[in-house]
């Protein structure tokens, strides 16, 4: 009952649990496709978004951090972001879907070192680095959607590019080589995408040079010190 309680009343774990919360309601009027809809799954991910900096904020100011709170809001974070990048895959056809592979599998590897790391009795090295990643991928997202909006706004004409292909990377090419008007909004999300996700894999690859311990039994039962 204490427990429920101190979660109840725990401000930082409260708007983590929000950012989780308006994941449906994001993806629900993004989904419906239309450029006054995008707009509210725009405004919708702001706020998801905003939360991330206030929970932050709260717990440092109201001192009210917890372990449940420095796990649930980098979740919150991972569940947030993967959603929106698995709905612009199905969304803009010039997104791969190797990208967002990346994308989730980082996630994952970070959280199974996290637990790893738990089960050991230590945490992971974290850096600014992946706080920069994760504001960039929000920042992204946010540039993806305004740009959709636009397109639906002005009924942006794609021609006949093709978007079959794994990698795309010739068919983004051949797009902002073409003399179409919108080049630049079509090829657009596929441009910030390709840096997310190197920004991402970079990302990945820091935490694991700078935590390769973790992956290294033995593991203490229970995961204490």
């Amino acid at each position: 009952m204490k427990l429920t309680r101190d979660i109840l009343l725990n401000v930082p774990n409260l708007f983590s649990a929000l950012r989780i919360v308006l994941i449906p309601l994001f993806l629900y009027l993004l989904f419906l496709r239309t450029s006054t809809t995008m707009f509210w799954a725009l405004v919708v991910f702001c706020l998801a978004s905003l939360t991330d900096l206030i929970d932050g904020w709260s717990a440092r100011h109201l001192n009210q951090e917890t372990e449940l709170g420095r796990f649930l809001d980098p979740l919150a974070d991972k569940f947030l972001v993967i959603s929106a990048f698995i709905a612009l895959l199905f969304l803009d056809p010039l997104i791969p879907f190797w990208m967002v592979l990346v994308i989730v599998a980082r996630d994952i590897l970070i959280t199974v070192m996290r637990y790893l790391a738990i089960k050991k009795g230590t945490v992971l090295r974290t850096s600014r680095f992946g706080k920069v990643k994760t504001a960039f991928q929000m920042i992204s997202i946010i540039i993806i959607i305004m740009v959709f909006i636009v397109q639906r706004s002005w009924i942006v004409v794609r021609h006949s590019f093709p978007v079959e292909g794994p990698l795309k990377f010739q068919i983004v090419g051949d797009i902002l080589l073409s003399d179409n008007p919108y080049r630049y909004l079509i090829a657009g999300p596929f441009l910030l995408m390709a840096f997310v996700t190197l920004l991402t894999a970079l990302s990945g690859i820091r935490y694991l040079f700078t935590n390769w311990r973790v992956l290294i039994p033995p593991y203490r039962p229970g995961g204490k010190s």
